[in-house]
């Protein structure tokens, strides 16, 4: 507990640095010039020496000069003794029982012990992942690593932020080797395990050639400029990056090389730090913390809870960047302005200074931030920030575009709340946890297309993932700051499914519905979980656990050594608890919990399922929750915004399949299920394209605004594909249903175009144009499906009902833009003619998702599909809702 003269303090900074930044913004991300602060004045001469002591306990939270730095850190430290004498002191000054260290948090379940399962959503991303991390070549990743090093360079440099004069580069080498540890240990895959050893081993070569303990693609002239405070891009971002990627290499790999390259790195910084501060002062370091240095505080309390060196504890201190955590620890909403994946990071460290040291005011500060952003900056996918920055809070319905969510943000977010989840079992954590992994993160790869990834989320009125400033990345020339937190969060999505709790009766808490397996050692059980793809026309999240055979061979990490060992469980489990998240978007009515046929008795949603037992092989618990829809608004406190919402089934965004609609009109309407309906399973059985060959290329029947015409056949996933995709809809309702569109051949039926859903495809007379109408087309929209006049037997005509003897006619001119009609031929033995209406019959370019619906709209009727599942296709995600 922060005592409430602390506070006080921790207020009188936070109110200097807010009448700072009035004229000129001192804390961001923008190297600014030095300054004088008046606040130095106030603090020296007050006669409260309790509070003043108090207040340099936590002085990272202000910026200071050398006379204040030297209260703390002798002006010049010459001998090894005294830098030790004076981190006793300091520990003393902090806390004079030593570090007391919070025992009580949930703990990680290793990535070793987790399998997903392939056939799964996310197993499949993770799959796709993995292809990605073992195309990149090793000479390549390295390039300008041996570059900068004087070492000679094989192969070719990669282009995009890898390229050798992008200043940034080396980064994403970094990350892929916190990645490929991840994925290593995910799935233990021998390729990748020698791919990313040789990159290590290579990295080693270079810091050897240097020979001062220095590693990077650049060499240490930017580091020259960014502690003059001159223009450089971020280059302890990418130090970060490589630290954290060699630490997950020891930790997961269990590479004792790169534990020492680690350590040999963060002494080479610990001198420079110095330096500038015994040569400068204290001021100029933070200062040149506006600069993004990525989470350099997480990764060297990481490094400390491993080495215990008390220099990599007072060089972490060192970079948790005064000014910002300061607004947070006085309950500041006032991120406004920031760059927003600059600072996530710096509470991440921060967080983790709370693990290391205990100190309860990093606890509170991680806890503030993330109910600001979730209250105030955040969409509904979890994610955040606009162009990069934070918005004023509560007005993000003047924030929609393309340039919303930077992927790193959602991938940082996803950090906080997961130790916030940790430390507290609060179900709010988990349920954020997983609506920013669902939205934020599997959004954001191309499919199945390896190395295809994006950068930003639109989240403006008919965007699309590809219209972004950046769009779709490539495999091997972008290598942004979101491909590195990208590959990363790929692989490591088994590694939030399961936490444990130590005790007497060890506990586990199951926060992520994910098909996978655990190998729960402490609990001396291997868990199963199989979940039921959720789908539209069932409302219900379905989950099974399974307890395996009492005999099993389980990974370990002793694999390192290619060894397996095999337990026998006869007889060995042991009394334990399995905590089941009851999400807070399902409800109670419906639900239900079965252990072995018996009937659990359920909590209220947002609460956990706990249920204590001495499990035994073939032990089953079920889970069946209701999914509900519903709607949420934007988070903006203008009442002329209040109807601005986004739609949500369960943990899934719903995005509307529209380029520029988005007025929806509820009426009388109670609940979103009275305008909102599902699409069924066999209408995937209902979709067609229709083609035409000519030459060398093929044309397709097209929905062009609102007209018919024919263009060139379109790849899947984008908005061409939507407008080249209909819907068979069959006049006689009592006979609707059917298997494939060659069922319907000599019956009547309707056109309804993809993304128009409830309009339909209409004659407008003969010799005419086709159009579009809405569902009650009459006579004018039915045809009659008959096979090709062209005699081919892939092909089919339409001839209209109401026009017998016409038939839906391209002309086979293929001019873009130009109308498709309903024309008549009275000699039946025009070649022309009978190609002209005679169409190839193709399964639909575009499919419903398994979780479709339709929404009635105002003028017209929205397909809603899940946002994760687009690629190009033009959406919205927020509607102006109104009764």
């Amino acid at each position: 507990m922060i005592s409430i003269m602390l506070r006080e303090v921790f207020f009188v900074v936070a109110v200097f640095h807010l009448r700072g930044r009035v004229l000129s913004k001192e804390c961001t991300n923008i190297p600014t010039q030095l300054s004088s602060h008046t606040f130095r004045y106030e603090l020296l001469s007050s006669n409260n020496e309790s509070w003043k002591e108090e207040m340099f306990s936590h002085y990272h939270l202000i910026p200071t000069d050398d006379s204040e730095w030297s209260n703390l850190f002798p002006r010049k430290i010459l001998k090894e003794e005294d830098e030790a004498n004076w981190m006793m002191m300091y520990r003393q000054m902090k806390n004079s029982g030593g570090f007391t260290v919070p025992g009580d948090f949930l703990k990680e379940v290793s990535l070793h012990d987790v399998r997903l399962d392939p056939e799964s959503l996310h197993g499949q991303a993770q799959q796709t992942n993995l292809e990605y991390l073992l195309m990149l070549d090793v000479d390549s990743l390295v390039w300008s690593f041996r570059k900068t090093a004087g070492l000679p360079t094989p192969g070719k440099a990669y282009g995009g932020w890898e390229a050798p004069t992008i200043e940034l580069r080396g980064h994403f080498v970094g990350h892929y080797m916190s990645a490929s540890a991840q994925m290593w240990a995910s799935t233990h895959n021998d390729s990748l395990k020698e791919k990313m050893s040789a990159v290590v081993s290579a990295l080693s070569a270079c810091q050897d050639k240097m020979g001062t303990g220095y590693l990077s693609a650049f060499p240490s002239e930017q580091f020259d400029r960014f502690e003059a405070i001159k223009p450089v891009w971020a280059p302890y971002y990418t130090i970060h990056k490589i630290l954290a990627g060699l630490l997950d290499q020891h930790i997961l790999a269990g590479n004792a090389q790169a534990l020492k390259m680690v350590i040999g790195m963060v002494e080479y910084f610990y001198n420079r730090v110095q330096n500038v501060i015994l040569n400068h002062s204290i001021e100029r370091h933070w200062l040149s913390l506006n600069e993004e240095t990525g989470g350099m505080n997480d990764v060297l309390y990481r490094l400390y809870s491993i080495t215990g060196d008390q220099k990599h504890l007072l060089l972490a201190h060192l970079f948790d960047k005064p000014c910002f955590l300061g607004v947070l620890a006085v309950k500041a909403d006032d991120i406004s302005g920031f760059h927003a994946n600059t600072h996530i990071p710096v509470v991440i460290g921060s967080q983790m200074r709370y693990e290391v040291t205990g100190d309860q005011l990093y606890k509170e500060i991680g806890t503030f931030f993330m109910d600001i952003v979730n209250s105030s900056h955040s969409y509904a996918t979890g994610g955040t920030s606009v162009s990069e920055f934070w918005s004023n809070p509560k007005r993000l319905a003047s924030t929609l575009q393309t340039e919303n969510e930077e992927s790193c943000t959602t991938y940082n977010m996803l950090k906080v709340s997961r130790n916030l989840f940790r430390w507290t079992k609060e179900m709010a954590y988990a349920d954020y946890y997983e609506r920013a992994l669902t939205n934020g993160v599997l959004s954001i790869q191309r499919g199945r297309e390896p190395g295809v990834m994006i950068y930003m989320l639109p989240q403006g009125r008919g965007d699309s993932k590809a219209q972004s400033y950046h769009g779709w990345g490539t495999k091997f020339d972008s290598f942004w700051c979101c491909y590195g937190t990208g590959i990363e969060s790929f692989s490591k999505l088994g590694d939030s499914i399961y936490f444990e709790e130590g005790g007497k009766v060890p506990g586990l808490y199951i926060i992520q519905y994910i098909s996978s397996t655990l190998d729960w050692k402490s609990g001396q059980i291997l868990l199963s979980q199989k979940v039921e793809p959720v789908v539209s026309w069932d409302h219900r999240l379905q989950v099974t656990l399974t307890i395996s055979s009492n005999e099993y061979c389980a990974n370990d990490f002793i694999d390192l050594l290619k060894k397996r060992r095999c337990h026998n469980k006869q007889g060995a489990g042991q009394t334990s608890t399995l905590n089941l998240r009851i999400p807070l978007w399902t409800y109670s009515n419906g639900a239900k919990a079965v252990l072995n046929d018996q009937d659990l008795s359920l909590p209220t949603p947002g609460n956990f399922l706990s249920v204590t037992r001495k499990w035994s092989p073939g032990d089953k618990i079920t889970l069946d929750l209701p999914i509900s829809l519903r709607t949420e608004a934007i988070k903006d406190d203008r009442p002329e915004y209040a109807s601005v919402q986004a739609i949500l089934y369960g943990p899934y965004l719903l995005a509307g399949l529209t380029s520029s609609d988005w007025d929806i009109k509820t009426e009388s309407a109670t609940s979103p299920v009275d305008w909102i309906t599902q699409i069924p399973a066999a209408y995937n059985s209902h979709l067609i394209s229709l083609s035409q060959e000519s030459g060398n290329s093929t044309f397709v029947l097209t929905k062009t605004n609102k007209s018919i015409t024919m263009e060139k056949f379109p790849e899947s996933g984008t908005d061409s594909s939507l407008h080249a995709t209909f819907r068979l809809i069959l006049k006689d309702s009592t006979s609707a249903i059917f298997s494939a569109p060659k069922d319907v051949i000599g019956k009547y039926v309707m056109l309804e175009p993809f993304d128009y859903p409830g309009m339909l495809v209409v004659q407008q007379g003969t010799e005419e144009d086709l159009g579009i109408s809405d569902s009650d087309g009459g006579e004018g929209s039915v045809f009659r499906l008959v096979e090709g006049l062209d005699g081919k037997p892939e092909t089919v005509s339409l001839e209209s009902e109401s026009e017998k003897g016409c038939f839906v006619y391209s002309g086979a001119n293929y001019k873009s833009g130009e109308s498709i009609k309903l024309s008549c031929k009275s000699g039946s033995s025009d070649a022309g003619f009978k190609e002209a209406t005679s169409f190839i019959l193709n399964d639909g370019i575009s499919e419903y998702h398994p979780i479709s619906f339709v929404a009635k709209g105002a003028s017209r009727n929205f397909l809603l599909t899940p946002l994760l599942s687009l690629r190009d296709e033009s959406y919205t995600v927020y509607f102006n809702i109104q009764s």
